[in-house]
């Protein structure tokens, strides 16, 4: 018999527009403990608004968001330090002191999550190893390359070992030796049980290393692609062009509208 999946993110009927453009219309999505779900789309598909809703850095317009790390569902929207003790996440540009090293910043995001001195100590020395970040360790933030910065952005998202992780294209600017120990961070979290939400535009990479991925477009969910299927490319834009085919076909407002008699003669 099958567990059941332990649910630690869930959207439900989530939608977000900023002015006239809506970037997010009814998705709905799961993030279960102990997998990698990967959400691919192109430019603009609503991956990181999504992301950014899940973490409470945006309410959404309709529909809710819950995240769960162990006390319940809560609103990530003003949820209390113990849920975000158990989050990490990496959005866009990751977010470093400049005037501070490499060491100080993972250090100072470890103590931020809750560790004590010690124990950040520690896990800021392990996590630097893990992502090949030792020669660069006393290095101030400020002198990386934008790959360097990268690393340490993920650094400062897992080294608390969170229970839910949130990584928005996190091998954005890597080099293939990167990409390799992201990769194995990931996998080695969602086998320790935590629950791996990841963007890319790249199928490849994602099929390595995911368990599920979601297709979104234009704000929508699309549809799942089997990391193991063949061919994972074609599959990605025969959704793709059979939505924008559906678009295109869809009679415009101006056209279903009724014609007034005035109008019609």
């Amino acid at each position: 018999m099958t567990p059941t999946p332990v649910v630690r993110l869930r959207a439900t009927g989530v939608a977000r527009a900023f002015g006239t453009e809506q970037a997010l219309a009814g998705v709905d999505l799961d993030l279960h403990a102990g997998e990698v779900h990967a959400l691919v789309g192109l430019n603009g598909a609503g991956k990181t608004t999504l992301m950014r809703l899940a973490l409470g850095m945006l309410r959404p317009d309709t529909g809710t968001v819950r995240v769960d790390v162990g006390n319940g569902p809560v609103d990530p929207v003003g949820a209390p330090s113990a849920t975000w003790r158990h989050v990490g996440h990496l959005i866009e540009t990751p977010f470093t002191y400049p005037e501070l090293t490499v060491r100080e910043t993972v250090r100072s995001a470890a103590r931020l999550r809750g560790l004590d001195r010690a124990a950040a100590t520690a896990a800021t020395s392990q996590v630097l190893a893990e992502l090949a970040l030792d020669h660069w360790a006393e290095r101030r933030a400020r002198t990386l390359s934008l790959g360097n910065r990268q690393r340490v952005g993920l650094a400062c998202a897992v080294v608390h070992d969170p229970q839910v992780m949130v990584l928005d294209e996190p091998s954005n600017a890597l080099d293939p030796a990167g990409v390799v120990r992201v990769r194995r961070r990931l996998a080695d979290a969602a086998h320790r049980g935590a629950a791996v939400l990841v963007s890319s535009h790249h199928l490849d990479e994602m099929a390595r290393v995911a368990h599920r991925i979601t297709v979104l477009h234009r704000g929508r969910v699309l549809g799942t692609l089997d990391p193991a299927g063949a061919d994972l490319e074609r599959q990605f834009f025969d959704m793709v062009y059979e939505e924008e085919d559906a678009v295109a076909d869809a009679p415009t407002a101006r056209e279903t509208a009724p014609t007034s008699p005035r109008s019609a003669a």
